[in-house]
């Protein structure tokens, strides 16, 4: 009883709102133009794009940002980037190169002009204010000798050019891998700094044979002024043009170059990239939405209301987006996808609204005709927009942990609810002027009067055609002229007979366990989307050169700081033992290693504090080749006595080509054992902020959007007409959301925050389509389930089809924007898309023709009515022979 109430109460608000739209129909298309005008300036004025690429795609909250701040207070990130290596998220202002010699070449052999290269980055100037400002300005400082820090790999390079010069043999420099002596006797790690490398076979200190390329980093100082800040830009953009100059000139290297900005660039390329190809977006949505909306019947035709529903969406998108900038939003690519989520409910809401009104009576008053299409949709219609509110708005709640996916989801939550307002206020004005012009028999494309048919018949036949109001067709038994309309007559007439036939349903069944199996398949297949490559330009110089560092530079991980930031008895032999099984299987650049190495090398004792802290502070540290060491302990006195209160080394693992999935494996078997150890250590590297629990945070928006959606449809079981309709519809949605996630995990599509915006919508994409055939199939009172789905698809499938045939043509143009990005967004819409129609014309009216509920008691009830029929038609036959022998 509450059920009907509740969906009668509704009926008739809906009843009265469309009746008050109707007679108000110039304010209602006034007011949200109005809106567009004064929100559209804003937007034009106010734009902003967002240039913190961590702050959008990291996680919010993490363990690896406290790790930073600690790291950070103990020593200077700025001053240890050239040790922290990094891929691609190297904190502060830099340049890098790779210079790639060609294949079977030996970049090695040409370290002469690398070196070149090398001279001409050092003596470029910018030009800031009447000043000029080299390398030598800007760079990172060492600490002992206040030079610009510069990778060991340039050392290497000029002992290279110096042997050859000499052109003796004896001269040469033997170059080892991974850790090489340099000429000034200290051993460093260039891993990162050559790549491709083979080595000599059976060579016991591993000599390098040859190698394809050189990685070098220029470092940039940081110092946290914007007037810094800005020459560090213009260096950075300098760096890049001369990369692109020294490639012309020297045709025998190929030369990839990266910086700071390159990222944020190429992240933002995507938008530039799309712009035309949204608009042609656009352009195949009003035309599709236009044909589909068009008949025969030039009295009953509405392309120009299809034209009006696109076009609704499209400036209720401009308000929302004026809104966001309004409240000091920044624009990022991310948001790309938001004109394609609220053009695919929005224009639900449209076709579905023309479906109501070609279902109401046409004798009617065009006024009435307007509230009865808003009682019969704006129910389902409002079902449905709250259900997206309810999911996006989970989305946007603190317990999500991307940036970029909270700011999409709250400019969702806004396009939602200004979508619904532009539908039932703007469309809904629209619709009532169409229909005054249908009362008055006016043409619904050049809006002329429609001449009689006594007028037509002595016309020409290309006359007749374009002014045909269908009057040759109807007839006495056709009491709805609009089923002449080309989809619905297709549904009625053939799809409808045939998805019902018998010997088609085994394969569709067949058709499910196929889909059901793959999906299973791919959801045991899911890959975290940590890789920052995958929101960039495909085509971007920061793509290639992520690709070229991960085939040359892969074999060893990022370089991990250990961090030991408490007081420790390094002169312990249980304490060397905890660190040498921390550090085994690493390759180590440590100071600790290296002081066991000199006691061991002079036979000295240093088996007590006092003797281990002064020989370290007094011969070890003094070394030419050991004072670098000096940055990685932190020293305190206490009276007459030194400490080591903490102290940091390095730790690199050797790794293949999958190296983000790799640092993802050391940080969780690292960070655990921090915890169980009597040795106080965090571990940091600049990628660790962008991985730390990447995975976790990714998914959290669609597990609680999917869970808040559940919840709704479970506590309204009892408020719906049909608690069964609830059923159906949380199996439909969990099918088509599973589906989604499976195919495009064996698409080669990573969870990423893309793909998990585009989960969410899936979500509600499904419940908007699936929802009002499905209730309207068990409400259904017809004899059988067969002759119930029919009616559902005759009634909804229009709907449907003119929307996601819509929403699949307008994203054809994304597949040609050379966007990563963009791919993403393609692959995922285009399964949302294809797995709904499959479920609401395939799927669902097979698979409702077996299962509950059952019709049995509507043709019992059919029958018991007739039978009484039959029984009073009797008594009045007996008490009135007479009327019978007149008849």
């Amino acid at each position: 009883m509450l059920r009907q109430v509740i969906h009668r109460g509704l009926q008739s608000f809906f009843y009265k709102l469309g009746l008050f739209v109707s007679r108000h129909p110039v304010f209602f298309l006034t007011v949200p133009a109005v809106l567009t005008i004064i929100f559209g300036f804003s937007l034009l004025n106010r734009f902003q794009p967002d240039t913190d690429l961590e702050s959008l795609v990291a996680p919010s909250h993490s363990l690896a940002k406290i790790e930073r701040s600690l790291a950070s207070s103990l020593f200077s990130l700025d001053q240890s980037k050239s040790q922290l290596y990094s891929d691609l998220h190297t904190p502060g202002r830099y340049g890098r190169v790779i210079l790639l010699s060609k294949p079977g070449g030996n970049i090695l052999h040409q370290a002469d002009v690398i070196l070149q290269i090398h001279r001409a980055v050092l003596e470029m100037k910018v030009n800031y204010k009447g000043y000029n400002y080299t390398f030598s300005h800007l760079c990172v400082l060492r600490n002992q000798d206040k030079k610009c820090v510069l990778d060991d790999i340039i050392s290497v390079l000029e002992d290279l050019r110096q042997a050859a010069l000499s052109n003796k043999t004896t001269a040469r420099v033997q170059v080892s891998y991974p850790n090489t002596k340099l000429k000034d006797g200290r051993s460093s790690f260039i891993g990162h700094q050559l790549g491709g490398v083979m080595e000599v076979p059976n060579s016991k200190d591993q000599r390098v044979k040859s190698a394809r390329a050189i990685q070098i980093t220029y470092y940039l100082q940081t110092y946290g002024s914007v007037t810094q800040d800005l020459i560090g830009e213009k260096w950075e953009s300098e760096f890049c043009k001369l990369m692109h100059k020294m490639q012309l000139d020297h045709q025998d290297l190929q030369l990839y170059s990266l910086a700071s900005f390159s990222l944020w660039k190429d992240f933002h390329q995507t938008s530039l990239l799309a712009r035309g190809k949204i608009l042609v977006s656009l352009m195949l949505i009003l035309l599709t939405a236009t044909l589909s909306s068009s008949m025969k019947d030039c009295l009953r035709s509405k392309p120009f209301l299809g034209l009006l529903g696109v076009l609704t969406i499209c400036i209720s998108s401009v308000t929302a987006a004026g809104i966001f900038f309004i409240t000091d939003g920044k624009y990022n690519s991310t948001l790309l996808g938001i004109p394609f989520f609220a053009m695919g409910h929005g224009t639900k809401g449209v076709f579905e609204l023309l479906s109501g009104w070609r279902r109401t009576r046409e004798n009617l008053p065009f006024k009435d005709r307007v509230a009865d299409a808003y009682s019969d949709v704006m129910v389902s219609y409002t079902m449905t927009s709250s259900l997206y509110f309810i999911a996006f708005g989970m989305g946007a709640s603190p317990f999500t942990n991307i940036e970029a996916v909270k700011v999409f989801c709250q400019n969702m939550c806004v396009s939602i609810l200004l979508n619904y307002f532009y539908i039932f206020s703007f469309f809904g004005s629209c619709l009532v002027f169409a229909g005054q012009l249908e009362q008055n028999r006016y043409h619904s494309i050049f809006c002329c009067k429609i001449p009689s048919a006594e007028y037509l018949d002595r016309k020409p036949v290309w006359f007749q055609t374009m002014m045909n109001d269908g009057h040759q067709h109807t007839s006495h038994h056709e009491t709805n002229p609009y089923q002449h309309h080309f989809i619905q007559h297709f549904l009625r007439e053939h799809y409808n007979e045939w998805i019902t036939n018998i010997y088609v349903k085994p394969f569709v069944v067949i058709l499910y366990l196929i889909y059901a199996s793959f999906s299973f398949m791919g959801c045991l297949q899911i890959n975290d989307g940590a890789n920052i490559i995958n929101l960039l330009a495909s085509e971007s110089p920061s793509v290639s050169y992520a690709l070229i560092q991960q085939k040359y530079f892969s074999n060893y991980s990022p370089v991990i700081g250990f961090y030991i930031y408490e007081p420790l008895e390094y002169w312990n032999g249980t304490v060397q033992e905890d660190l040498k099984t921390l550090s085994q299987g690493f390759n180590t650049v440590s100071w600790i290693e290296q002081y066991y190495q000199y006691l061991r090398v002079g036979n000295i004792s240093a088996t007590n504090k006092s003797d281990f802290i002064s020989i370290l502070q007094n011969s070890f540290l003094k070394k030419p080749e050991f004072q670098h060491f000096k940055n990685d302990i932190i020293f305190s006195k206490a009276g007459d006595e030194n400490n080591i209160i903490a102290s940091r080394l390095y730790l690199v693992a050797r790794t293949s080509e999958n190296t983000q999935r790799e640092a993802v494996e050391l940080l969780e078997k690292l960070r655990p054992l921090s915890l169980i150890q009597s040795i106080k250590f965090i571990v940091f590297n600049p990628t660790f902020v962008f991985m730390d629990h990447y995975g976790l945070s990714v998914t959290m928006p669609v597990l609680i959007s999917g869970f808040g959606i559940l919840l709704v449809l479970i506590l309204t079981f009892f408020l719906v007409i049909h608690p069964l309709g609830n059923f159906w519809l949380i199996l439909s949605v969990t099918s088509i959301e599973l589906g989604v996630l499976g195919l495009m995990t064996l698409w080669n599509v990573d969870m990423d925050c893309i793909s998990i915006l585009c989960l969410i919508y899936t979500l509600n994409f499904a419940i908007d389509h699936c929802a009002p055939l499905l209730y309207t199939f068990v409400l259904a009172t017809e004899h059988t389930r067969t002759q119930c789905i029919k009616n559902s698809l005759q009634e909804h499938g229009t709907a449907i089809l003119q929307n996601i045939s819509s929403f699949l043509i307008g994203l054809v143009p994304l597949l040609f924007v050379p966007s990563n990005l963009t791919f993403t967004l393609f692959k995922c819409l285009l399964l949302a898309g294809s797995c709904t129609l499959l479920h609401c014309f395939v799927i669902l009216p097979v698979f409702l023709t077996f299962f509950p509920p059952s019709k049995k008691h509507h043709k019992k009830k059919k029958r018991a009515k007739r039978k009484e029929r039959e029984e009073i038609e009797c008594i009045e036959i007996q008490e009135n022979p007479d009327h019978v022998t007149a008849v």
